[in-house]
């Protein structure tokens, strides 16, 4: 009966997403699009839900296991907050004009697509299924990106097509290159691109293949997970992408691909010969991290700032899960948990803020704890727990990446710690003019309380987690943080 339920569940969360963008690419009305896209989402996650008590045996193509289980949960969380939150929003984008019933229609079809794009990447039991997913994500946000057709959104797209592709061929590469290490072993087939039959045998794969693969890899899926040096694409598409797409952007996509890099860091971890993979993912972490802290002090733009953060927040996990351990890789995951919900929450704010100030300029948003102050305070919460102050969860798990760095390499600590404080300093500073700043001139009307829902229940749950985490959630936390290695 689990194993019946499972195939259900794992069946609904493809198959939901594939026929809702089928049938939203042929509707024209707003108000049944924004119903069947927050439908089909809440379908998915209840799904995703199901699979929690109920997993089905994996076969060549598809597998649920430990590592992906709550990863799915969380996608199909986000993408359905998010679905609610883009209902209001771009609402508000028809109603200026910004875009039109035809572009309404695309919208919603393509976030339905990248819903499946990223749930069948977890789900993947093959690595070229990955590659596959991923790719297909990809596509679809380069087109939701430039949706709003001006020659900022089109460029925008196209760096993010370009670097996205160069990525994606990267990734191909390694991936192609783990085959042919799998090849002699295991023979040709499916089974050398399995994960669960790759791992069994992958002490036995060529160990020079399997260095040169992840390199590949890592700098391929790397690109999508906005790591520095080939992060240029995340901050334009931030930008001048709708918002909603900015949130499941730095919430859900940059973890699909921090998820592949991990899936081919056991591998590696799996062959005693093979690279040690964790110093190449603590320098590009490290990298990120500084680099963004940097960055932040430059940034006029409201979206382009918390894109930087993306790019800081994706430096802290990948390092986290270069140094490894148990307590490194529970920080790690704790993190990409905590990134998630506050990211996408602050991305749901400042939606709301550049449409009823009519701006993304920073030096133009004054005073929101005056004028709008649901969104003001929510700002503040979200912005206060993304710097890693307590009592947010953010704030646990970055004093566990710093205290478990402190434990085993203190001389690294030193950076982690200065990339910390430079992202600190500066979100507070520009959060001063924000949130409690003179404003001027006429104030539109804020958005309803039922608006701002999907919001306040992302800062609730952050803000529980930095007192408390369900047992079973640590539990898993600590069952995969072994697995990593």
């Amino acid at each position: 009966m689990s194993n019946f339920l499972g195939l259900i569940a794992i069946t609904l969360l493809l198959v939901i997403p594939a026929g809702a963008a089928v049938v939203l690419a042929l509707r024209s009305s707003y108000r049944i699009g924004a119903r069947i896209n927050v439908g089909a989402a809440l379908v998915c996650l209840l799904s995703a839900v199901i699979l929690l008590g109920a997993r089905p045996e994996a076969n060549l193509y598809l597998r649920v296991d430990d590592f992906n289980i709550y990863l799915i949960l969380l996608n199909n969380l986000v993408s359905f907050t998010t679905s609610v939150f883009s209902a209001g929003y771009i609402a508000h984008e028809l109603e200026t004009g910004r875009l039109t019933p035809k572009y309404l229609r695309f919208y919603h079809a393509m976030y339905q697509a990248l819903i499946f794009a990223m749930n069948l990447a977890f789900l993947a039991n093959n690595i070229g299924l990955l590659w596959v997913a991923i790719e297909l994500a990809t596509l679809v946000t380069v087109l939701m990106v430039g949706i709003y057709r001006t020659r900022a959104a089109l460029e925008a797209a196209w760096k993010y097509f370009i670097l996205g592709s160069l990525g994606i061929a990267l990734a191909l590469f390694g991936t192609i290159l783990v085959y042919l290490a799998a090849q002699p072993v295991m023979g040709e087939g499916l089974p050398a691109m399995a994960w669960d039959q790759l791992l069994v045998h992958a002490h036995t794969f060529d160990p020079a293949l399997l260095n040169l693969a992840f390199i590949f890899l890592l700098l391929g899926y790397g690109t999508k997970a906005g790591l520095v040096p080939l992060h240029a694409w995340l901050p334009d598409a931030h930008a001048e992408g709708p918002t909603p797409i900015s949130a499941v952007l730095s919430g859900l996509l940059l973890n699909v691909a921090l998820y592949a890099v991990l899936r081919f860091k056991m591998l590696m971890s799996a062959n005693p010969n093979a690279l040690a993979p964790g110093p190449l993912m603590v320098a590009l972490g490290l990298l990120s991290l500084l680099f963004a802290g940097f960055m932040f002090y430059r940034r006029g733009d409201i979206k382009r700032l918390f894109a930087y953060s993306s790019i800081e927040h994706m430096g802290i996990i990948t390092f986290a899960f270069g140094m490894g351990g148990p307590l490194a890789n529970f920080a790690g995951l704790l993190h990409m948990t905590m990134h998630s919900l506050t990211k996408s929450a602050i991305f749901f704010a400042v939606g709301h803020i550049s449409q009823v100030k009519g701006t993304q300029r920073i030096s133009t948003i004054r005073g929101l704890t005056a004028t709008h102050p649901l969104l003001g305070w929510g700002l503040v919460a979200g912005v206060i727990a993304i710097a890693g102050m307590p009592p947010f969860g953010v704030f646990m798990s970055e004093f566990l990446v710093v205290s478990s760095t402190f434990a085993r390499e203190p001389w690294l600590a030193l950076p982690l710690v200065i990339g910390l404080l430079l992202g600190f300093g500066t979100l507070l500073w520009r959060l001063h003019g924000l949130a409690f700043g003179e404003s001027h001139g006429v104030q539109a009307p804020g958005p309803t309380p039922v608006s701002a829902l999907p919001m306040m229940a992302h800062l609730a749950l952050v803000f529980i987690a930095g007192f408390w985490l369900p047992g079973p959630l640590v539990t898993w936390f600590q069952h995969v943080a072994a697995l990593l290695g």
